[in-house]
């Protein structure tokens, strides 16, 4: 299979950042919310807005110290579907011996205490339940995840206020912009925030191998169509990949800046026929891209690959598609496949997906794996403190860590930015699903493209999306 070692880039020119991209269309696009990478549609109205875990009676920890770790979560709203493993991961954590014994740090033993919060996946609120974790219920540390919608107004609330905050799933650019940060020259400091994911370079590197090895195979064009829509997801995308693929020969065909909640695609679906497009990258809402994608099939617009970007993340989405979602592929930053295991446990990403299916009954998702090292990454940190109510010198540990947990090793000394770590994502398509844990289910993951990450191995053969 073909490899792509690091993903070639035009020559920057004057005005231009490294990697051909514009420094003033990346600060204008990179605000908050800008390349969300999901958005699910689940409401739980099960779930309460705000509960505790870590159940030690007070004294079992020596002095009844304790440490206070708020986690703010969509759990309702538009992006609710990132947090759907969120009961299975938090009784995960608690069983672990730092969450349910406690740890030594500092000489002394702290038991971890978690606080649940519910962000609804809007950013004022999530900034408001990130300023009453701090301000009323005294944390120690404020983790989250899931969106730009989320993690950038919880970090740019810790940071305001001097607490130490750590942040996944969301593209590292976003965060640091919406931190007030440049991410084409990442030279400032934000000592209290840090993440860990993967950014436009890691799209490239996971889309862009599949793109070549279907080209090879079936020499089509190399024109891609580009649905990328009038919001600050699709803006960033408009202004920010057309540099990747350009270094390998494509060419693009955009289809317009439309407006999100659009029903008919007729224009932008003849547009792609006649350019001869023959690959597919998009950065919708998941109903826009469920009604679009359809319409493209009534239509005969049947691109060779599709590689897709903020959709098809999850099985609620990939469902609603029934057959029309085989072979499209996207991108994966945690999978059950992965040599990793917990750093807390020595649980194998293959036992922990396995656990999740049998007890919940439902299919494992990708953000399951990051939300748990959320907690693994804030333990290991403890580990390196010498008082964990000392919160310059805890961010300092999150910022300078370097571990390896469920999401593979991460190292936020040596990120394009102070503070953030980079995961490496594969590429997956799915396909009718086999019984790989156990279980059944419709549709399933597989890894196709590994040339980002060898460590994950592939399991499925990369096949067109349309032959």
């Amino acid at each position: 299979m073909e490899d792509m070692e690091s993903t070639p880039r035009p020559e920057p020119g004057e005005g231009v950042a490294p990697g051909g991209v514009s420094r003033r269309s990346v600060l204008k696009t990179f605000g908050a919310g800008a390349l969300a990478v999901g958005a699910g549609r689940v409401v739980r109205p099960e779930l309460t807005a705000r509960r505790t875990i870590g159940h030690l009676e007070r004294g079992q920890a020596a002095g009844g110290n304790v440490v206070k770790i708020g986690y703010v979560t969509p759990e309702t709203g538009a992006l609710a579907d990132f947090s759907q493993s969120d009961i299975f991961v938090l009784d995960k954590v608690r069983s672990t011996a730092p969450y349910a014994k406690g740890m030594k740090i500092g000489g002394k033993t702290y038991r971890l205490e978690v606080t649940v919060v519910d962000s609804q996946s809007d950013p004022n609120r999530a900034a408001q339940v990130a300023q009453q974790l701090v301000l009323q219920d005294k944390v120690d540390v404020v983790v989250t995840s899931s969106a730009p919608e989320t993690t950038n107004p919880v970090a740019s609330t810790c940071e305001q206020l001097h607490v130490p905050n750590l942040a996944t799933v969301v593209p590292w650019e976003s965060w640091y912009a919406g931190l007030g940060g440049d991410p084409v020259s990442p030279t400032k400091n934000f000592p209290y925030s840090s993440v860990f994911f993967f950014g436009l370079k890691e799209f490239g590197g996971t889309f862009l191998p599949m793109w070549n090895r279907i080209e090879a195979r079936t020499h089509a064009a190399k024109i891609y169509a580009a649905m990328f829509p009038n919001d600050a997801d699709g803006n960033a995308f408009r202004a920010a990949w057309p540099p990747y693929p350009a270094a390998f020969g494509y060419k693009e065909v955009d289809g317009g800046a439309y407006t999100d909640g659009t029903t008919n695609y007729s224009s932008m679906i003849e547009k792609f026929k006649s350019a001869g497009c023959e690959f597919f990258v998009n950065a919708p809402l998941p109903p826009d891209f469920n009604t679009f994608w359809k319409q493209a099939v009534q239509e005969g617009f049947k691109p060779k690959l599709a590689t897709v970007a903020k959709v098809l993340l999850f099985p609620s989405d990939v469902v609603a598609l029934g057959s029309l979602v085989n072979n499209i592929a996207t991108d994966a930053w945690w999978t059950p496949y992965s040599p990793y295991k917990s750093s807390l446990t020595g649980e194998t990403a293959k036992q922990f997906a396995i656990d999740y299916e049998t007890k919940t009954g439902r299919e494992w998702v990708q953000s399951m794996g990051s939300a748990y090292s959320l907690f693994e990454v804030v333990a290991a940190a403890l580990q390196n403190v010498s008082d964990p109510h000392d919160k310059a010198e805890v961010a300092h540990a999150i910022h300078t860590l370097h571990y390896e947990g469920m999401c593979g090793p991460i190292d936020f000394a040596k990120g394009p930015a102070a503070g953030v770590g980079i995961i490496y994502p594969v590429g997956i398509q799915w396909k009718p699903g086999k019984t790989t844990f156990g279980r059944k289910f419709p549709w399933e993951p597989f890894v196709v493209d590994n040339s980002l990450n060898k460590s994950v191995p592939i399991n499925g053969d990369l096949e067109p999306t349309n032959p």
